[in-house]
């Protein structure tokens, strides 16, 4: 059997929701599960790097509005949240999820997709505990319950490890996809991805 794909996306990536749609399919395709995982930006860009946020980079940021926007066009995304929007703060919704893969493992990627949708795709404001409740989850997954875990302690203390271990496995941007170690950095790498997995690497 071969080991899961480790996804590594940050919610506020608008990159990281472009992955998301396609990196199922393409695991299924080399007959490989995907290892959703919560990151932080904030911790990788800003505090390990020591860099500005993408969109407040000069000349960077503008040409990176224009980009996710084509991206989007070209493959019939909705997307109703724009680049230039306030950013939210990612923490609700990423402790949300790792107490949900904890617990819940099964329903984890459907909780990663329905806050990218609802982030993204509908331009919903994500950024309290309170504001999940009205999240539509599948069968299984209590809107109530992930609101609630998200404001807690132990969510904290998850997606704190989490975040860590992403850090110390090297993973800096959203979306990486970590092929039996061998990292791949951006929504532009997937096909690349596509072509290491049908070959065994290179």
């Amino acid at each position: 059997m071969n080991a899961p794909i480790q996804f590594h996306f940050d919610f506020i990536s608008p990159y990281g929701y472009f992955a998301s749609l396609r990196i199922e399919d393409l695991a299924a395709r080399h007959g490989r599960a995907v290892d959703w995982r919560a990151m932080l930006l904030g911790v990788s860009v800003l505090k390990v790097m020591g860099l500005k946020p993408l969109m407040d980079t000069p000349l960077k940021g503008a040409y990176t509005g224009r980009d996710v926007l084509r991206h989007a066009r070209e493959h019939g995304l909705l997307m109703k949240r724009q680049p230039t929007d306030p950013v939210m703060n990612p923490l609700p919704c990423a402790r949300a999820f790792a107490w949900v893969k904890q617990h819940q493992p099964e329903h984890a990627a459907a909780l990663a997709h329905a806050i990218y949708g609802a982030y993204w795709g509908e331009g919903q404001d994500l950024s309290t505990p309170e504001s999940l409740r009205k999240l539509a989850l599948p069968d299984g997954l209590s809107a109530e319950a992930v609101a609630d875990a998200a404001a807690g302690d132990e969510a904290a203390a998850l997606l704190r490890a989490m975040v860590e271990a992403s850090i110390k496995a090297g993973v800096f941007g959203s979306p990486t996809v970590v092929v039996d170690g061998e990292p791949f950095w951006g929504v532009d790498k997937l096909d690349q991805v596509e072509r290491w997995l049908s070959r065994g690497g290179w």
